[in-house]
């Protein structure tokens, strides 16, 4: 299923930049993929990444050899391969991560354990991604809120 969040609506209708839905695709599948790269890739390109499944292990399997020659194929140069994780963070419904907790009180919002779980794996996937001191987290805020999730969410908990 194709989602795109309003945060990332500034780059949406060129992908200038790669898509949350894709970024979890790249960890699911453990390839790094870097924006140089992303931006040698063609519109249509860019369209079959995010198009692609990327669920279960044979898709995972088949996202990932795909991307590997799509990317051999049009930059000639070879995308690095990424550890992935057995048990990601974005799948724990259970347990909030201690960056998304961190970054969440530097901007003035709680969440709490029934918001975190509420989430959709892709949610909690953006909020991973947007917490993190290397990356540059403007989207955090406009996130937790397109998430609704606030303060006043956050006290009704």
């Amino acid at each position: 299923m194709t989602q795109f969040f309003q945060f990332e609506s500034d780059f949406v209708a060129s992908l200038r930049c790669i898509p949350m839905q894709v970024r979890l695709k790249l960890d699911t599948c453990g390839v790094k993929l870097k924006l140089v790269q992303w931006n040698q890739l063609a519109q249509d390109d860019r369209q079959q990444l995010i198009d692609l499944p990327c669920e279960t292990e044979p898709a995972v399997q088949q996202y990932r050899t795909f991307l590997h020659q799509l990317v051999l194929d049009r930059t000639g140069s070879q995308a690095s391969d990424l550890a992935i994780d057995p048990h990601p963070a974005w799948l724990d419904t259970d347990n909030i991560p201690a960056a998304v907790q961190t970054k969440a009180k530097d901007v003035g919002v709680t969440i709490s354990p029934g918001q975190w779980s509420a989430l959709t794996p892709l949610q909690r996937f953006a909020l991973i991604k947007l917490s993190r001191s290397s990356h540059e987290n403007s989207n955090f805020l406009p996130a937790l809120k397109e998430f609704q999730i606030g303060v006043a969410d956050a006290q009704a908990d």
